[in-house]
């Protein structure tokens, strides 16, 4: 795996929800913390692999910060606490016991597709965004 002093978002490239996602978090990512690439990619892949995870399963956001993976809401909660204010503030909801805050995240992510659509390639970042995506 290639290594970045920033933290790694991984998502799945193809997914509407998880590229406005991407967006939304570029846009809240005032001090440059995170970098992006899909599960799709060759990084992602090798992300992947790395962890022991799944290389075919796209259902869940990973977050790779310090040589360490988190995974679902564990994931969303850590990126938020390092989004501009008052979106930090949602990581106060880490209290919550991940089983609990799990069931919330799987019901978006089982159903993220029929609610929010999918593209038939992955996103392709504007000229803008390259310097944050790793290929």
């Amino acid at each position: 795996m290639t290594v970045t002093e920033n933290e790694v978002i991984l998502f799945d490239g193809v997914c509407n929800f998880c590229n406005s996602s991407v967006n939304f978090i570029i846009d809240k990512d005032k001090r440059d913390v995170f970098r992006f690439a899909s599960l799709q990619s060759d990084f992602g892949q090798e992300c992947l692999k790395d962890f022991n995870l799944p290389a075919d399963s796209f259902s869940t956001l990973i977050l790779v910060s310090n040589g360490k993976y988190f995974t679902r809401s564990s994931a969303a909660l850590r990126i938020a606490k390092d989004l501009s204010f008052p979106y930090s503030l949602s990581f106060a909801f880490i209290v919550i016991p991940p089983f609990i805050r799990n069931l919330f995240y799987d019901i978006i992510a089982r159903n993220r597709y029929r609610w929010f659509g999918k593209k038939e390639v992955c996103r392709i970042p504007s000229a803008e965004e390259r310097a944050k995506f790793i290929e």
